[in-house]
């Protein structure tokens, strides 16, 4: 795949600022949390992230991905608003929202590096 342009990468972060934060504010109040602020980044090593205050980061290249992945990347990061670890509390709760997660996940670790590749070049 073609390395993405610097125009291209401000357009994915455009369109990630307009679709990301839709899909956390549908999905804050099934998992029952609020957040704070909402970042889009292009990162070459993290899809998504949440800080201990709430706030929360998003890749811009998620927009390559499909929707499905999208949400998979929103209900994880904001189920870290009630457990900021991995521990089966905290993929119980990501289940319990968004029941096909583990084929989401499997689907950005089998093509996410393709696509974070074309950040980097």
């Amino acid at each position: 795949m073609e390395p993405l342009t610097e125009t291209e990468i401000r357009h994915l972060a455009e369109q990630a600022l307009a679709y990301i934060p839709e899909r956390v504010k549908h999905y804050a109040p099934l998992i029952g949390v609020t957040y704070g602020r909402i970042t889009i980044r292009n990162q070459k090593t993290r899809w998504g992230s949440c800080s201990a205050k709430g706030n929360l980061n998003f890749n811009c290249l998620l927009m390559l991905t499909p929707a499905e992945v999208i949400d998979s990347v929103v209900v994880h990061e904001l189920c870290h608003r009630k457990e900021m670890n991995h521990s089966d509390k905290f993929y119980r709760d990501v289940l319990r929202v968004f029941p096909g997660y583990w084929d989401q996940h499997k689907w950005l670790r089998e093509h996410g590096d393709a696509i974070i590749r074309r950040m980097t070049g």
